[in-house]
């Protein structure tokens, strides 16, 4: 009897939206260790747009992109505790996507290592949103910045799917929030989204920064990239933290760095990519429930299906989506 098939997103070669095809894969089998999901949604991130560009050396093709989809549990592997056939669930890193075929299909097959189970009565396309997008604002922001009730936190890249997740986290925890954009017309929507101060970002930054707040903030979230990370040290107190996590900014490494010069004196630097433990770590169900009630705000931008992935794509490499786009499938 043939292996029952599913429809996927395969990727063949680098290249623009287009080298994504809808193709005809079989079934993962649950290998012992292992969970079948009969994925539901999935977020785009741009870790994925990287990849597809042919900048993730570490990625063979052909591939099945998606760092992340929530979906159902269809079946468990040799050895799997913890999750029944038909838990809602959410999977994110530890090489989906990446080492072995993603959540860009109707089923993928991760290690239940990095399997959380969800309960939650979410839509999948606001659930698709959460997995990847909360982990990495919440590690952000609790691991990395250390980030306390009262302190002033600015996010540096705020109309992202993630400094717009950071900015509702940080506020529900009790924090002063700035948001930057490069359009000022982008104010009211970050206000809305739990911003008490809004900076437009000319990628110098730090003077007007300091002409409001003249000591500086207590920490940067810094989303745009060593593009702008010098600039978002100098807007900083002293004993203040800044953390690179994202490369909105499309440039990866500084050409010369000279940390006794570009560091100021009394800040630190830190970073967060985020993994495997670190998403099992994150109180998703939490924050779903927070999300549900209303506490919690999220930006789910654009919903797509997973026949228009190359459109998908398309939006996501023009910056068009005005938060995190969700895919179903």
């Amino acid at each position: 009897m043939p292996q029952p098939s599913m429809k996927a997103v395969v990727i063949r070669a680098p290249g623009g939206p287009d080298v994504l095809k809808i193709e005809s894969l079989p079934i993962p089998t649950a290998h012992p260790g292992r969970v079948l999901i009969r994925v539901k949604a999935f977020g785009l991130n741009r870790s994925e747009m990287f990849t597809r560009q042919g900048h993730s050396p570490g990625v063979k093709f052909p591939r099945v992109l998606g760092i992340e989809a929530v979906g159902i549990v269809e079946e468990l592997g040799e050895g799997v505790t913890g999750l029944a056939k038909g838990d809602k669930v959410a999977t994110a890193m530890g090489g989906i996507g990446r080492d072995f075929d993603g959540g860009y299909a109707e089923y993928t097959c991760p290690p239940a290592t990095q399997v959380q189970r969800i309960e939650t009565s979410l839509p999948w396309e606001v659930l698709g949103a959460l997995p990847e997008m909360i982990q990495t604002a919440w590690g952000s922001l609790y691991k990395a910045l250390r980030l306390q009730r009262g302190e002033h936190l600015l996010v540096r890249g705020g109309t992202t799917s993630v400094g717009l997740a950071a900015a509702a986290l940080a506020k529900q925890l009790g924090a002063t929030v700035s948001s930057t954009s490069r359009s000022a017309g982008r104010a009211d929507f970050l206000k809305e989204g739990g911003a008490d101060h809004v900076f437009v970002d000319d990628g110098n930054l730090a003077n007007e920064v300091r002409k409001t707040f003249p000591d500086g903030v207590d920490k940067v979230l810094e989303l745009i990239g060593v593009t702008t990370l010098e600039d978002s040290m100098a807007c900083v107190k002293i004993g203040g933290i800044v953390c690179m996590t994202g490369i909105v900014g499309n440039k990866w490494s500084f050409s010369d760095f000279n940390p006794m010069e570009k560091i100021p004196n009394g800040v630190c630097l830190t970073s967060y990519s985020g993994g495997s433990d670190d998403f099992m770590t994150t109180p998703l169900g939490q924050c779903a429930k927070h999300v549900e009630s209303g506490a919690l705000k999220v930006h789910v931008g654009k919903v797509f299906n997973i026949d228009d992935i190359v459109e998908a794509h398309r939006c996501m490499d023009e910056n068009k989506a005005g938060g995190k786009i969700v895919v179903l499938t």
